[in-house]
């Protein structure tokens, strides 16, 4: 079999250890075209089309040179597996039903034993810590049916990175499979809340995309809303009341210092980074009226981008800063409107029933997200950003605040029951674009206003 070997740079990562101590080695890919006509068939999953039967997928845990490394590999195989499933595009098959060993898989997979239990994609690898204490990962897919090696890694990194590292693998296995870029290397920050609703806390928290490495970023001192990452997920702009005012902050996820852009006169809402990472976009209510501005980041200058005798709020800038999309209330009833991303003459783009809000647009250009309010219901939908195409995803009492995946195929939200079912706190959830798929995830307090990074760098 022929292989291709990419190699793959690492960036200087400044002052991030967790960064630093990953080190990928290689990726190694099986040629398109090379006898894999039938493999290319037999495994693509067609994430768009609605709802998918699961690929069945065989994760064996790693095989690991000693206790700690055998540890590893146990721990990564279970990390792929879970990133896996939750996509809802795959089934782990169930490690009870394996006929070959995992001493017998470093050698060559024995693919009629995975032919019996139905398994179409096969996952084998192994793990070592290395005389200078680094944690060596190798992992292989293979396509069980042609037989075929379809991806394959090679990493070195200390042993605490190993989930990262299992998300990684997992991005990797999500990308041959479906043709797309992955998105399990990735993390959230939203607004943990606790306590009664007259002396609500607010703190922002951060976690990896399925709720690991969980922890505070602020105290509690000051009530935070709107969290959102930069472009090099770095850093987070969000909304604090502090000192009886809203003033917007940026956090620095490596260094825990946070910097006030402004002490704006009026009410601020909803911050939110350009792509180049240069502006903060947000809305600012200045004598009673709400408008559109940005800030550059580097001179601090303040630009206003709408003028109107109405609420503009919630702006979200297209992948490439070209265009804005809002809410107003322009027309009459909240609705979602698009202008040039330097300001002028915006356009509505929804003329559905009830009230829209909260747009976002998709990474990847093609569908902008929104709240809708109709009925005395809340819902999560998508829209093409000519309005067209409009489809509901998620509906409850209260459903609200979407966010993308980095790969434009799944949402994230918070959603809140009435207070006599469930308890009526809000909790994080996930669903994917064909409106199938609906996760929680799972976090320690309750949970709203959610923001997915970009990958990690």
């Amino acid at each position: 079999m022929r292989r291709a070997y990419l190699t793959m740079k690492t960036r200087p990562c400044r002052q991030s250890p967790r960064c630093a101590a990953l080190i990928l080695l290689g990726l190694v890919a099986a040629i398109a075209g090379f006898g894999s006509g039938t493999a290319r068939a037999e495994l693509r999953v067609d994430i768009v089309s609605g709802k998918v039967e699961p690929l069945p997928i065989a994760v064996p845990a790693l095989f690991g040179s000693g206790t700690q490394a055998e540890g590893h590999g146990r721990d990564i195989a279970g990390v792929i597996a879970a990133d896996l499933e939750r996509s809802g595009l795959f089934r782990p098959i169930d490690q009870r039903a394996f006929i070959q060993t995992r001493e017998s898989l470093r050698l060559l997979p024995q693919f009629p034993a995975w032919r019996q239990i139905n398994a179409q994609a096969l996952v084998v690898g192994s793990t070592e810590i290395r005389p200078d204490g680094q944690l060596r990962v190798d992992f292989r897919l293979w396509d069980v049916f042609a037989g075929q090696q379809l991806v394959g890694l090679r990493s070195e990194t200390e042993p605490r990175n190993w989930r990262r590292v299992a998300h990684i693998i997992a991005d990797a296995i999500y990308k041959r499979i479906t043709g797309e870029e992955g998105y399990f290397d990735t993390r959230v920050v939203y607004v943990a809340e606790s306590g009664p609703a007259q002396r609500r806390v607010k703190r922002l928290a951060i976690m990896d995309q399925d709720g690991a490495n969980h922890r505070y970023l602020t105290d509690g001192a000051d009530l935070v809303l709107t969290p959102r990452f930069s472009p090099t997920a770095q850093e987070i702009t969000y909304l604090a009341y502090s000192g009886g005012s809203a003033r917007v902050f940026i956090y620095n996820i490596d260094t825990g210092q946070r910097e006030m852009l402004g002490d704006f006169p009026g009410m601020t809402f909803a911050p939110r980074f350009s792509p180049d990472g240069n502006q903060v976009i947000m809305s600012m209510a200045l004598e009673g009226n709400s408008d559109v501005y940005t800030m550059d980041l580097r001179t601090r200058r303040v630009r206003r981008l709408t003028s109107h005798p109405s609420i503009d709020t919630s702006p979200s800038f297209s992948p490439d800063g070209r265009q804005v999309v809002f809410n107003s209330d322009r027309g009459g009833a909240q609705q979602i409107y698009v202008m040039p991303g330097d300001g002028g003459a915006p356009r509505r783009i929804s003329f559905g029933d009830g009230r829209y809000a909260t747009p976002v647009w998709s990474p990847r250009g093609d569908l902008i997200a929104f709240t809708k309010m109709h009925g005395g219901e809340f819902s999560i939908g998508v829209m093409r950003p000519d309005g067209k195409g409009e489809r509901l995803l998620a509906k409850g009492f209260l459903v609200e605040a979407p966010t993308w995946s980095p790969n434009g195929r799944v949402l994230m939200f918070f959603r809140q029951e009435r207070a006599g079912r469930g308890g009526g706190q809000p909790r994080l959830f996930s669903i994917d674009l064909t409106g199938y798929n609906e996760r929680e995830i799972t976090t320690p307090t309750a949970a709203s206003d959610p923001a997915w990074s970009p990958p990690k760098p």
